[in-house]
């Protein structure tokens, strides 16, 4: 039988201790983070094959960027519901840590920066052993004067991408792998696993710096969620990541920073460091304006660049 709490001494203070808080949430079985990055890669692959198909059909750019972020993004979505529904509270607050927060403006720009020397070390590594890479922003470049596909890519990689990415590796996958491994080899497997996501059979060997400069932000991104036990400054940092990058790229900044770079002999490493984080996973669609004469560009998933056409012709 349970015994009553003893009364209160006069002039002290009771106070009830709950439940230590979790790590990050309750942990979802390891078979949700790889139907996780099974739907991701899936998704993505499909979304590459439906713009091929369509492609030639002349479409305005944004009608193509709205395609690729609903087949390549809304399948993930639509898992880790499912995830969380089949296997923990049917909730993705306390599922995968999607509790966003008006503190999350704040801690966002702190887990950039983290992120930022992340990419740099790994980019030191990269140079150091003279491992091959390439970036995933160049085709971006040439879109610069088409403010419909600027506006286009700005709302897929700064608010699609950090959202539905953050949810699959930060939420999901960290929380999967969470219920079989220590959170220090978590945090790791997750960050190169969204390194991984990003490689595309075009760029060849140049994935091999690719995959390990993306892997450092990635774990960047996964200690900041172990830590602050949410998505939200993640997903924050996320967006401003891609953010700053679309902007060095679409200005010129960076292309101007690589050819002073070269006037003095020295490697471009902006190249290599402003592989950029993300510009990746949903950013290139290989479509233009109709009518326009300049060359489409690559936008599409992440892992694909396709080959180049012009909508122009029939």
């Amino acid at each position: 039988m349970r015994s009553a709490l003893p009364p209160p001494v006069p002039g002290t203070a009771v106070r009830v201790v709950g439940p230590a808080r979790p790590a990050v949430g309750p942990a979802l079985p390891v078979a949700a983070a790889i139907g996780a990055i099974m739907v991701l890669t899936a998704s993505l692959m499909a979304s590459k094959y439906l713009l091929d198909a369509l492609v030639d059909l002349g479409w305005p750019v944004a009608v193509y960027v709205l395609l690729l972020a609903t087949v390549g993004y809304g399948p993930s979505v639509w898992w880790c519901r499912y995830a969380s529904r089949r296997w923990a509270t049917g909730r993705l607050g306390p599922d995968i840590g999607l509790t966003p927060r008006w503190s999350d403006l704040g801690w966002g720009p702190v887990v950039w920066l983290g992120a930022l020397g992340a990419q740099l070390a790994a980019a030191s590594i990269v140079l150091v052993f003279d491992l091959p890479v390439t970036s995933n922003t160049d085709a971006i470049t040439d879109a610069a004067a088409d403010r419909t596909y600027v506006v286009s890519i700005v709302i897929t990689a700064v608010i699609a991408a950090p959202i539905v990415e953050e949810m699959v590796f930060r939420g999901v996958v960290m929380s999967g792998l969470r219920s079989r491994l220590p959170m220090v080899v978590v945090v790791v497997a997750q960050g190169i696993l969204f390194g991984a996501a990003h490689v595309d059979p075009v760029r060849g060997v140049g994935n091999i710096g690719l995959v390990i400069v993306l892997s450092g932000v990635g774990i960047a991104f996964g200690v900041a969620t172990a830590l602050l036990h949410r998505l939200g400054p993640a997903i924050v940092a996320h967006a401003l990541f891609n953010g700053v990058v679309l902007f060095l790229v679409l200005t010129g900044i960076t292309e101007r920073i690589q050819d002073a770079a070269a006037d003095v002999g020295s490697e471009p490493a902006v190249e290599q460091v402003g592989v950029v984080e993300e510009v990746g996973v949903v950013d290139q669609t290989d479509v233009a304006e109709p009518g326009s004469d300049r060359h489409p560009i690559v936008a599409g998933p992440p892992s694909f660049d396709l080959e180049r056409r012009d909508l122009g012709e029939s």
